[in-house]
This record gives C-alpha cells, sequence and structure tokens, in this order.
C-alpha cells in the first residue's frame, strides 16, 4: 500500500518530477553513445614514448666505505662491474625532438634507447638533468618532424579536473590511465631524491610510469609523472606529477646551453604557519611562510626582507610552505624578478626582488692536502652561499667545510660538511690553515667542528 501511495503522490506531482526523470535517462544520440577518450588518446599517445637506460655499476663491497673495516676489504673480492638496466617513459616535448624524463631513469646512464609509439627507435643524450628536481632533457640523435605536446601553465590546473596518464608500466607497452587532479601543491611527499611541488592525482601510476605524461582533456601536458605513494607498493595509492611549468623552465635552459639546472637563491629559511602560530601573529586563517633567518647575502635582505616577516605571496600566488616558495621562484628562473607580498604587523607590502644564483662570495679557496700531510687526501674549502646551497649546510654556517675526509681523514672520523672550528685549540678561518695546525698539532690532534648544530671534538693520535 505504501508503494501505490508514493507512485500516486509522483503522477499526482505533474512537473515535480521532472527533474528525477532528468538525472537518469539513456544516451540520446549516436555521440553520446560513443563518448569516449579515444579520440584525445590517439592524439596525444604518439608523443609519448618508452625509455630504455643502461649504465654500468661497479659491484662493491658493502664495507668498502667503512671508516674502520674499509681497509681489510679494500683488495678482498674486488668489485666487478656489472651492467643495470632502468626502464621508464617521456614525453616529447618539440618537433626536432626534446624529450622530457624522470632523472632517476635516465640519470648516469651511457646508453639511452628511445622507442616512439609506432616502434622507430632513436638513441638519445642528456642535455640537462637534476636529481633534487627529478627531471631531465633529453634530444634525439636525428629526429625532425617529431609529434610533440604542447605545455600548459600548471597555475591553471583545478582539483577536479579529468587527467589522463599515459606511460609504459611494468614494461608491457604503452598505457592510459584515467583520473582526476585530486590536490595541488603538494610537497615534500614524493618519494625518491624529487623534493619540491607536484600535482597530485589518482591516476594510477606504476614502475615504468615515471616520466611519462600527465594530460588534461584538451591533450595539452601539464605535469610529468614521477611516482606514487602507497602502503602497498601498488597502483592502489595516489600519484605525483611535475608540474609543466616547472618543465618549461628545464626547457629554456637546456636549449640555452646549460648541463645541469640553476635555481635562484632565497638565501632564507621560514616555516608553514599553523593555526597556533597564526593565532600568535593575529592572523584570521594560517597562511604563508614566517621567515626565521636572512643570509646577509639574500636577494631578500638586499629588498628588506627581515626576520620575522611573513610571505604570504609570489608573483600575486599564494605560498604556504618553503618548498612552495622556491618552486615559485623556479619557474620564474635565474635573471628574472619576482614580486614578493610581504605581511606585518596586520600590514601588506610588496617587495621586489631579483632572482640570482647563489653568489660565490667569499672565494672558496679549496685547498687539498697532499700524500705527505697529516690527513692526506682531505679536502675543505671556504663557506659562502654556493656552497652552503651545494652541500644544504645550515645558513649562519661561516668559516672552513670539509668537502672530503680522505680516507685518513674518515678514520678518524671527520665527514662531508663537517665545519672546522680549530686545531689544539687553535681556531681555523681560512683553509690554508689547516694543513698548517694539523702539522703543529701532530702526533696527538683534537679537532674542534660543528655538526648538524653541534659542536664536538675528535681526538686522535698518529
Amino acid at each position: 500500500m505504501l508503494r501505490v501511495a508514493i507512485a500516486a503522490l509522483l503522477i499526482a506531482a505533474g512537473p515535480l518530477a521532472a527533474p528525477v526523470a532528468a538525472e537518469e535517462r539513456m544516451p540520446q544520440s549516436r555521440a553520446e553513445i560513443s563518448l569516449s577518450f579515444a579520440p584525445l588518446v590517439r592524439e596525444a599517445a604518439p608523443a609519448v614514448v618508452n625509455i630504455y637506460a643502461r649504465r654500468v655499476v661497479e659491484r662493491r663491497s658493502p664495507f668498502a666505505d667503512d671508516p674502520v673495516f674499509g681497509d681489510f676489504f679494500r683488495n678482498f673480492a674486488p668489485g666487478r662491474p656489472r651492467v643495470q638496466n632502468s626502464l621508464g617513459s617521456g614525453v616529447i616535448l618539440s618537433a626536432d625532438g626534446i624529450v622530457v624524463s624522470n632523472y632517476h631513469v635516465v640519470g648516469e646512464a651511457e646508453d639511452i634507447r628511445v622507442v616512439l609509439n609506432d616502434r622507430r627507435e632513436y638513441a638519445a643524450r642528456v642535455l640537462l638533468g637534476d636529481a633534487e628536481s627529478d627531471l631531465a632533457i633529453l634530444k634525439l640523435e636525428g629526429a625532425s618532424d617529431m609529434p610533440h605536446l604542447d605545455l600548459r601553465g600548471s597555475d591553471g590546473v583545478e582539483v577536479g579536473e579529468l587527467v589522463l596518464a599515459i606511460g609504459n608500466p611494468f614494461g608491457v607497452g604503452q598505457t592510459v590511465s584515467s583520473g582526476i587532479v585530486s590536490g595541488l601543491a603538494r610537497s615534500g611527499t614524493a618519494t625518491g631524491n624529487g623534493r619540491g611541488y607536484y600535482i597530485q592525482t589518482d591516476a594510477p601510476i606504476n614502475p615504468g610510469n615515471s616520466g611519462g605524461a600527465l594530460i588534461d582533456v584538451t591533450g595539452r601536458l601539464i605535469g610529468v609523472n614521477t611516482s606514487i605513494l602507497s602502503r602497498s607498493g601498488g597502483s592502489n595509492g595516489i600519484g605525483f606529477a611535475i608540474p609543466a611549468d616547472l618543465v618549461a623552465q628545464f626547457v629554456a635552459q637546456a636549449e640555452a646551453g646549460r648541463d645541469s639546472f640553476a635555481r635562484p637563491w632565497a638565501g632564507l629559511t621560514g616555516q608553514p604557519v599553523d593555526a597556533d602560530l597564526s593565532e600568535s601573529l593575529g592572523q584570521g586563517v594560517p597562511q604563508g611562510v614566517l621567515i626565521s633567518a636572512v643570509h646577509p647575502e639574500s636577494p631578500f635582505a638586499a629588498a628588506g626582507l627581515e626576520p620575522g616577516a611573513l610571505i604570504v605571496e609570489v608573483d600575486g600566488l599564494p605560498v604556504n610552505t618553503p618548498a612552495e616558495m622556491i618552486y615559485r621562484l623556479s619557474v620564474r628562473g635565474i635573471g628574472a624578478e619576482s614580486t614578493v607580498t610581504v605581511a606585518r604587523r596586520g600590514e601588506t607590502r610588496e617587495i621586489t626582488v631579483p632572482l640570482i644564483a647563489a653568489p660565490e662570495r667569499p672565494p672558496r679557496e679549496t685547498v687539498s692536502l697532499g700524500e705527505r700531510e697529516v690527513l692526506p687526501g682531505l679536502r675543505a674549502a671556504r663557506v659562502n652561499p654556493a656552497l652552503i646551497e651545494e652541500m644544504d649546510l645550515p645558513l649562519t654556517s661561516a668559516g672552513v667545510v670539509v668537502l672530503d675526509p680522505g680516507r685518513w681523514g674518515a678514520r678518524a672520523g671527520l665527514r662531508a660538511g663537517d665545519l672546522i672550528r680549530g686545531v689544539n685549540g687553535a681556531p681555523i678561518e681560512r683553509p690554508g690553515e689547516l694543513g698548517r695546525a694539523l702539522r703543529s698539532a701532530a702526533p696527538r690532534i683534537a679537532i674542534e667542528l660543528e655538526r648538524g648544530g653541534r659542536t664536538r671534538i675528535l681526538r686522535f693520535r698518529l
């Protein structure tokens, strides 16, 4: 009786029932029946390639680098070179054969073969690679009139957009998977060496998909697939793609003749603003990056930025993590300028910051101790912003840094990145002072150093 009553009410409702019928209906035309991604894939797939990279690596004893047992295993079962192969994907970006892929696919490879969708093969060489961004730009030898994809500015990408991931998972051949953009501005979540800013997608990304294309419904490249975050290691996780804006900067630097990626140096440290910090700052909504330290040589310092300032936007776009801020600077590139919006004490202002590479001031003054020195093979240099950037040293680092401890220095406990403060109580301010101080201190030596923000003393006897 209840069903009959509900049916009678729906019939009596008349026009009110129409919206229900409109939500659930059968396809009304042949075009709707055949609606699919097939035309899009047909256009985009030829520009996505399979990459086979070959590198020769030396098989070494696990004790080879041990400062204590290394000497005992140095001549025992010497390592033999072995061939290591990697499989991945890439995307052709120009008619003359410029290809983008992941650094972990082609980095340090001695032989690279690129296979197109139509089975044509080309040798390739790396023009520019960067392990930190996990991107590499390749050039196909003898290629012309290649199918290629256009880049789409990543800033226009929105959560919820339909996307396709094209690559060669598990080496089974070119495969297409679909999904949506499930997140933006993800930082510090990708695996491997990659650090930075990613587009998140739920399109399955499996081993072999690395370096493949993430495209929108118009067939433009919005990102390069790089990894998946999964508890099981399978495809039931979330994938990450490097935004096309950063890819465009890599291509520009490769075409300019660079073989390594140069990113602007900010020369500052900061932290994201959480709810507690936001309350102490008097913010309504947590946002921005709170600056804790600024290097004297930083272009931000020259523009008037001081510790305690809050950076909320770069070039009109919000930034909420240090990685996101560095990404915004990187896509602009060295030689350009960025407009940075700074908030302090409830007021905002804009500053213009020139984007520069980390300067080599003061000069490095690198020294290498010879075989007759106290610690033969030890290499050290004077700290400057370029070394701080290269070795990921604390921003406040100064003095003399160890580049390579050498065999005997490693046995004594020295490590690359150690800041040497003194030898047997004599302060060390320049690299040239190190050899003389060690000779004067022998045979009982005490090296005062700073490591990880902590001061320690290494004592040993020759």
